[in-house]
C-alpha cells in the first residue's frame, strides 16, 4: 500500500466516547501536532494540498504568495510530523497529505470556525 492509498481509506479506530482516557503522554503528543497545525501558514499549506492532491514548493508558494523558502520551511515542519510526505521528480519535490484524519479535522475545524461564528451574531 503507498502513501496514496491512505488519502483514499480511513483505517477504523474506537470512537473517542470508547477509548481509555488519555495518558499525560498521548496528551503531549496530541499537543504537539495541534501546536504544529495552529499555524495560519502551515493551515493554508495544508488546504491547499487537500484541493491540489499534491504540489510542489514553487505551486504552493505561488498560490500563498509567500516565498519559497517560507513555504519549504513550513513544509519540513509538517513532514517532521509525518504529517505530509513527497516524492521528488527531477528538481522538484512534491508534497501530499499523507493521512486522511488530517483532511478530517481541516473539515472538522473549518465547520466549527464557521459555525461559532455564526452563533455569536
Amino acid at each position: 500500500m503507498t502513501d496514496q492509498d491512505f488519502l483514499t481509506i480511513c483505517l477504523p479506530k474506537p470512537s473517542l466516547r470508547e477509548r481509555e482516557l488519555l495518558s499525560p503522554k498521548q496528551a503531549g503528543e496530541l499537543q504537539g501536532i495541534f501546536k504544529t497545525l495552529a499555524n495560519d501558514t502551515r493551515l493554508r499549506i495544508l488546504h491547499a494540498l487537500a484541493r491540489a492532491d499534491e504540489a510542489c514548493v514553487s505551486e504552493i508558494s505561488d498560490l500563498l504568495a509567500m516565498k519559497p523558502q517560507a513555504v519549504s520551511n513550513q513544509l519540513i515542519r509538517l513532514a517532521d510530523r509525518g504529517i505530509v510526505g513527497s516524492r521528488r521528480e527531477g528538481n522538484n519535490i512534491y508534497y501530499r497529505i499523507v493521512d486522511p484524519c488530517v483532511v478530517q479535522l481541516l473539515d472538522q475545524g473549518l465547520c466549527l470556525s464557521e459555525d461559532a461564528k455564526a452563533r455569536s451574531k
